[in-house]
C-alpha cells in the first residue's frame, strides 16, 4: 500500500463504538461510522462529494455481494425454524418432558438439553425452550427467573461453539479473507472462547447442584419453593406467538424436532468438505483429506447449500409423515424469512465499516498495529483487553453481531502483523466478550427473548443473572491473562488452551462452592 489515513484511519471504529454507547443504537452507530470512514477515505484521496457516497456503495455492493451465500443461509435457516414450529416438534417435546420428567434436577437438564439441541439459532432457541418447558419447570416450582437464565445460558453461548449455527456464519463473514480460513479459525476458537465454555458448565452446575444458587437467584428460588409464587410475568405474548406459529391441530413428534435439526447438521458437513475439495483430492489419508478440505472450504456457500438441501429433505418428510400440507410447508417461508430481516441488517452493515477499515482503503489494523509495535504495548495482556472492550460494547449496544463487525477485522489485522501466535486467542477473547454482553445486557434481544420465553419480568431477569453472568466473566478475565502469559513463554497453543480452561473451570469451581455460602449469610 503506498498511502496511510494514519490516525484518521481509527475515526469510523471510533465513531460507531462511542455513539454505540451513548444511544444503544447499533444500526445508527454503523452507518455513521461508515459514513465517517467514506467521507475520510474521499477527501484523503481527493474524490469529492459523490466519491463518498460511491465509495460507500461500492463497498456495501461488494460485501453484500461476496458474502451473499451467508444471507441466503440465515434465509433458509429462518424458513427451516419456522417449519420445526409450525409442525410442532417443539411443543411435542414439551409434551412428552412433562410425562417423563419426575424431579426439578432432571426438568432443569431437560432445559439444558433442548437448549443445547437447538444451537442454529438463539432466537428459535430462547422462545422454544421457554415455551415448550415452562409447564414442566411450574410443576416442580422452579422460578422463572432460573428458567430465564437457563434458557439466555444455553442460547448465545451454545450458537458461539457452534460451527452450524446463524452465529459461526456471521463470524466467518468477518474474518479477513487474506487471513485465511474463516471456518478453521472459529474451530480453533472454540477452546478458548471461556465465555462461552465456562457459562455451560456454570448452568449444568447450579441445574444439578443442591443449593448451588446465590445472590437474588437464591432469594427467587426460595420464593417458589417456599410461597409457589414462580415470579411469573402474567404476559401471554410468548404463549400467543407460538400457538400462532404451531398448527391448532398439529400431531408433530419430538422426531419432528431432531430430524430437520440433525439433518441440517449432517448435510452441512458435507457440504464443507464437498465444496472444500475433498472428493477432487485424492491424495493423503481420508483424515488428512477431510481436514485440508474443511480448511479450504467456502463456509457459506457450504452452509447454504446444507440448508437448502435440507429444507427438501424436510418437505419430503413432513409431507409423508402427514404433519404440514403443501400449502402449509410454503406459509412458512415469508415469516420464516422475515425473522431473518433485522440480523442481514446488522451484518451488511458491520460488514460495509469492516470493509472501509481494511487494508485497501483506511487501513485501521495496520495503523494499530504499528502503534502497538512503537509504543511496546505488552502483548500477552492484549487479550483481557480485548475482552474487556467487548464486554463493555456489547453490553452496551445489546449486540454481539454489531460488536464482531466492528471488532473482529481490526483484531485480527494487529495480531497478525505483531504477533501471529495471539491471533486465534484475541479472536476467542473478541468472541467470548461479545457473548458476555449480548448475554446479560438488558437492551440485548437474546435477552429480552429469554425473559418472553419464559414469562418473567424482563429486570428480574436481568437482576437475578447479572451476578452468574459476571462471575463467569471475572473467570474469564483472568483465563485469558493465563492464555495471553503462557503463549508469550512459548506454549503451543493446544498446551496454553489446556493450560487455561483447566485454570479457569478450577478458578470458577471454587467461585461456585465459596459464593452460595459466602453470599446467603451476609444476607441472612
Amino acid at each position: 500500500m503506498d498511502w496511510n489515513a494514519d490516525i484518521w484511519s481509527i475515526v469510523p471504529p471510533i465513531i460507531a463504538i462511542v455513539l454505540a454507547l451513548v444511544t444503544k443504537e447499533v444500526v445508527f452507530s454503523l452507518i455513521m461510522g461508515i459514513l465517517s470512514g467514506t467521507v475520510i477515505f474521499s477527501v484523503l484521496k481527493g474524490l469529492g462529494v459523490m466519491g463518498a457516497f460511491n465509495t460507500l456503495v461500492t463497498i456495501m455492493c461488494d460485501k453484500l455481494g461476496s458474502n451473499s451465500s451467508m444471507i441466503i443461509f440465515l434465509c433458509f435457516l429462518g424458513i427451516i425454524v419456522s417449519l420445526v414450529t409450525k409442525a410442532g416438534g417443539s411443543k411435542a417435546y414439551g409434551e412428552w418432558a412433562s410425562k417423563k420428567l419426575r424431579g426439578k434436577r432432571t426438568a432443569s437438564l431437560a432445559t439444558v438439553a433442548l437448549g443445547v439441541l437447538i444451537f442454529i439459532d438463539d432466537y428459535f432457541n430462547c422462545l422454544t425452550v421457554g415455551t415448550v418447558m415452562r409447564p414442566v419447570t411450574d410443576k416442580f416450582k422452579m422460578s422463572r427467573e432460573k428458567l430465564a437464565y437457563i434458557i439466555d445460558a444455553t442460547a448465545a453461548p451454545v450458537c458461539i461453539i457452534a460451527p452450524i449455527s446463524s452465529w459461526a456464519a456471521s463470524v466467518i463473514s468477518y474474518y479477513p479473507e487474506s487471513s485465511g480460513s474463516g471456518i478453521e479459525a472459529f474451530v480453533k476458537s472454540i477452546p478458548m472462547n471461556l465465555y462461552a465454555v465456562l457459562t455451560l458448565f456454570m448452568v449444568i452446575w447450579v441445574s444439578t447442584k443442591k443449593n448451588a444458587d446465590f445472590g437474588p437467584m437464591a432469594k427467587a428460588e426460595k420464593r417458589a419453593l417456599l410461597t409457589g409464587d414462580l415470579g411469573a410475568a402474567g404476559s401471554a405474548n410468548a404463549d400467543e406467538d407460538f400457538e400462532k406459529a404451531t398448527k391448532k391441530d398439529a400431531t408433530g413428534k419430538v422426531s419432528d424436532l431432531v430430524f430437520p435439526i440433525a439433518t441440517l447438521i449432517i448435510l452441512s458437513i458435507f457440504s464443507m468438505i464437498y465444496v472444500g475439495g475433498f472428493f477432487e483430492n485424492t491424495k493423503g489419508s481420508m483424515v488428512t483429506r477431510i481436514f485440508d478440505a474443511f480448511g479450504n472450504t467456502d463456509a457459506g456457500m457450504a452452509l447454504a447449500l446444507g440448508a437448502f438441501m435440507t429444507l427438501i429433505i424436510t418437505f419430503i418428510y413432513y409431507l409423508a409423515r402427514k404433519v404440514l400440507t403443501f400449502k402449509e410447508y410454503f406459509e412458512c417461508i415469508t415469516p420464516g424469512v422475515a425473522s431473518m430481516v433485522p440480523a442481514c441488517i446488522i451484518l451488511t452493515l458491520a460488514w460495509t465499516i469492516s470493509g472501509i477499515c481494511r487494508d485497501e482503503y483506511l487501513n485501521t489494523g495496520g495503523y494499530v498495529a504499528q502503534l502497538v509495535q512503537q509504543t511496546g504495548f505488552l502483548i500477552w495482556i492484549l487479550a483481557p483487553v480485548i475482552f474487556l472492550i467487548a464486554c463493555l460494547l456489547s453490553f452496551a449496544t445489546g449486540t454481539a453481531w454489531g460488536t464482531f463487525g466492528i471488532l473482529i477485522p481490526i483484531v485480527i489485522s494487529i495480531t497478525n502483523k505483531v504477533y501471529p501466535e495471539f491471533t486465534i486467542i484475541c479472536l476467542s477473547a473478541t468472541l467470548a466478550g461479545s457473548v458476555f454482553g449480548d448475554h446479560c445486557s438488558p437492551i440485548s434481544d437474546t435477552t429480552i427473548l429469554a425473559s418472553t420465553g419464559a414469562d418473567c419480568n424482563h429486570l428480574s431477569h436481568v437482576g437475578t443473572q447479572a451476578p452468574y453472568a459476571v462471575t463467569v466473566a471475572i473467570c474469564c478475565f483472568i483465563g485469558y491473562i493465563i492464555a495471553g502469559f503462557t503463549t508469550h513463554i512459548g506454549f503451543s497453543y493446544a498446551a496454553s488452551a489446556v493450560t487455561t480452561v483447566l485454570c479457569s473451570v478450577a478458578i470458577l469451581i471454587a467461585l461456585l462452592l465459596v459464593l452460595p455460602k459466602v453470599w446467603q449469610t451476609k444476607e441472612a
